[in-house]
């Protein structure tokens, strides 16, 4: 079904909003894909705050041009979900999780920071742990010297104390 013209102007607003607000584009193939398996991969993303659109290539280009993702727009070819996310590592996470599930689910590129990425880049950026993962371990490693002074501290009142209880002769052995 072909879209008519202000149908096609509607898409690409939404999809150049979109763009503007999101971090990161990760591009996938998916021909082969059963509707079964793109309804779970929908409903993952959605879950993880990342928005999935298929797209006709033109229609992208045209939405990303001027927009930070504009680099990849030579790599808009074939059958194409774009997954956009406001969080740096969301949609790359969630497309390269589905991809270990669903072997036809295949990784053509992305976008980070105005930077191209292939398929590797896409899988590095997976890897990063997320934006709560990295805050817990900021928090602790920030908690650990309190919690080591404090260790010390109880450590010396308790040998002060075990001191002053002891007796005479036993503090001077």
């Amino acid at each position: 079904m072909s879209l008519n013209r202000s149908e096609k102007e509607s898409v690409i607003r939404d999809v150049s909003e979109l763009a503007s607000k999101a971090q990161t584009l990760v591009m996938a193939e998916y021909r082969g894909v059963t509707v079964a398996d793109m309804t779970k991969f929908r409903s993952s993303a959605r879950s993880n705050g990342v928005s999935l659109n298929v797209l006709k290539n033109t229609l992208a280009r045209r939405a990303v041009k001027g927009s930070a993702f504009e680099v990849v727009s030579d790599q808009m070819t074939g059958p194409l979900v774009y997954g956009f996310s406001t969080d740096a590592v969301a949609a790359a996470k969630v497309v390269a999780e589905f991809s270990k599930i669903n072997a036809k689910l295949v990784i053509r590129g992305g976008a980070y920071g105005g930077k191209a990425l292939d398929v590797d880049g896409v899988k590095q950026l997976a890897s990063i742990p997320s934006r709560e993962v990295l805050l817990a371990q900021l928090l602790g490693l920030m908690q650990s010297p309190i919690a080591r002074i404090a260790r010390v501290l109880a450590a010396v009142a308790e040998k002060k104390e075990a001191g002053a209880d002891a007796p005479v002769e036993a503090v001077a052995a």
